[in-house]
């Protein structure tokens, strides 16, 4: 059966996406510490990384999908501010945070992993923080160009307001291409 790498996110409209794109730009100019900066049309409010999956069991997925949305108005979420991953002396991903109605992102995303469990699927360790991942820092990079990253990263001002309607979520495929994953949607399933 064919496996297809894949994971469960919101989509951003296409204002945000440009705006990360700036910040992007920003950043780079102040920071010479090798960061995998993530392409801004590549970005998606993730809700589940599946990774590799038999193809036979997408349906199952949307399945899983259509019964976490039951109930579940349209809602949105609002981007704000900048941070990293773990701390400003170890920065690893630099990532922009929400605001708004996060508290139903993050009771969605449950329901969305809870119901993933039958299906083989592991339930994360972490708990669920909502973000954007705008960069991966590097392995090689020395410490003192994670903390000037870190730095850079707290004096930067992302003070961008823009809503994110959050009324469906899809089931995404992505394939690894050396230029880059390329995206495409399995399955849509809309908030009522």
């Amino acid at each position: 059966m064919e496996q297809i790498r894949s994971f469960i996110a919101v989509e951003l409209p296409v204002e945000l996406k440009l705006a990360l794109a700036r910040l992007q730009d920003k950043l780079k100019s102040g920071s010479r510490a090798p960061v995998k900066w993530v392409d801004p049309d590549s970005v998606h409010l993730t809700l589940k990384f599946l990774g590799n999956i038999d193809s036979g069991i997408v349906s199952k997925i949307t399945s899983v999908l259509e019964e976490a949305v039951r109930g579940t108005h349209p809602f949105s979420v609002e981007v704000s501010g900048l941070g990293v991953f773990p701390n400003i002396r170890r920065v690893q991903v630099v990532w922009v945070g929400l605001t708004g109605e996060v508290e139903k992102f993050g009771q969605l995303q449950q329901r969305i992993e809870t119901g993933l469990i039958p299906l083989g699927f592991a339930a994360e360790s972490r708990s669920f923080t909502p973000h954007l991942t705008v960069g991966r820092v590097r392995d090689y990079v020395t410490p003192d160009e994670r903390q000037n990253l870190g730095q850079l990263v707290t004096s930067t001002v992302f003070e961008a307001k823009y809503k994110v309607n959050v009324d469906a979520v899809h089931l995404i495929k992505s394939q690894l291409t050396r230029e880059g994953p390329i995206y495409s949607k399995i399955s849509t399933v809309a908030l009522r």
